[in-house]
């Protein structure tokens, strides 16, 4: 089992940055991501690393502005958000798994998810 817990997120206006933790706790995952849903419309991937920082990916419409990354020693994924934009207003969630291939921003592949913390960026 893996629990997750997501903080820093908040309100900030277009151009700005945050930067979000999740803290991980239990057993530790091969594979962690973070996915966002913004209200009304579908959850969606926005980063995926391996636990051992060496294969990340990325979608689209975040890359070159987000970037994922994991410290092993404090538990802890990290996404660091620049460039923010109104359309990044999401409920941002920590997802892991213990699958034994990369899985990406494969929803399905990813059991153990925190709570959310809420991202809200102004024009």
């Amino acid at each position: 089992q893996v629990q997750l817990a997501e903080s820093g997120g908040g309100s900030v206006q277009a151009g700005g940055s945050l930067r979000l933790s999740c803290a991980v706790s239990g057993d530790t995952p091969s594979n962690m991501a973070w996915f966002r849903q913004a209200p009304g419309k579908e959850r969606e991937g926005v980063a995926a690393i391996t636990i051992d920082g060496n294969t990340k990916t990325y979608a689209t419409s975040v890359k070159g502005r987000f970037t994922i990354s994991q410290d092993n020693a404090k538990n802890t994924l990290y996404l660091q958000m620049n460039s923010l934009k109104p359309g990044d207003t999401a409920m941002y969630y920590c997802a892991a798994t213990n699958e034994t291939w990369f899985t990406a921003l494969y929803q399905a592949a990813y059991p153990y998810w925190g709570q959310g913390t809420q991202v809200t960026v102004s024009s």
